[in-house]
């Protein structure tokens, strides 16, 4: 099963009123593991950036000045993303601006899939702070290197948080890095179920009926009346 975890920056919460996307990050997961794979842009939104906006990520006008258009990565985004399952958190907010971004340019809505871990995390602990700096406390995920919102990091922060309101790594496995010279792009390897257990084997018990629990049965269906199995 293939995921696309999503986030954007933009310039401001409103697309309606001509808020563009600054930033757009995609990491991929395949059932559930982070792949290595991600694919990241900074885009010029031939816009000002709102004070309001640029407290919460950092990113200004300047820095965005000769980056690419929204037109120039709209293809290479939609390749990557390839019809997987989006999961965003408080995913209306992204998909609200990436719609329009891809209606301004006369493409179609994205019809994928769509996975909100905000909405699971307020049925899994109602009444509780959702956000995601909240539930990477919960989940004890380090993120102290947000400092501000970045799309890609909150990506990597929104997948493990994903996998833990899925239920978290099932027992027996676990993740181990790849160290050979062979590994590509140092991602995660999927290490084997432990087959040990401290609890003692048991030889198989014995199910076979018994020859009075047999004649019982044998009794019961001559009980029956005009059985399907003696038709014909």
């Amino acid at each position: 099963m293939r995921e696309i975890v999503l986030d954007t920056e933009t310039t401001g919460l409103d697309p309606l009123q001509g808020h563009r996307i600054i930033e757009l990050a995609a990491l991929e997961l395949v059932n559930h593991m982070a792949t290595g794979r991600s694919w990241r842009e900074y885009i010029d939104p031939e816009r000002e950036v709102e004070e309001d906006a640029r407290r919460v990520h950092g990113i200004d006008n300047a820095f965005l000045e000769g980056k690419p258009k929204f037109a120039a990565v709209a293809e290479g985004f939609l390749e990557f993303l390839d019809g997987a399952a989006i999961v965003a958190h408080n995913a209306a907010f992204d998909m609200g601006f990436l719609n329009a971004e891809l209606l301004r340019l006369g493409k179609s809505e994205l019809s994928n899939p769509v996975i909100d871990t905000l909405a699971m995390a307020r049925q899994r602990f109602p009444g509780s702070p959702s956000s995601l700096d909240a539930l990477c406390r919960r989940f004890e995920i380090d993120n102290s290197s947000r400092t501000y919102h970045g799309a890609l990091l909150d990506c990597e922060l929104l997948a493990e948080v994903y996998l833990e309101l899925k239920g978290g790594r099932q027992p027996g496995f676990s993740l181990a890095e790849e160290r050979s010279g062979g590994s590509r792009g140092g991602g995660p390897a999927l290490v084997a179920l432990d087959s040990t257990s401290s609890k003692p084997r048991r030889e198989p018990r014995p199910h076979a009926a018994t020859a009075e629990e047999l004649e019982a049965h044998k009794a019961m269906l001559s009980e029956i009346k005009d059985p399907l199995w003696g038709r014909g």
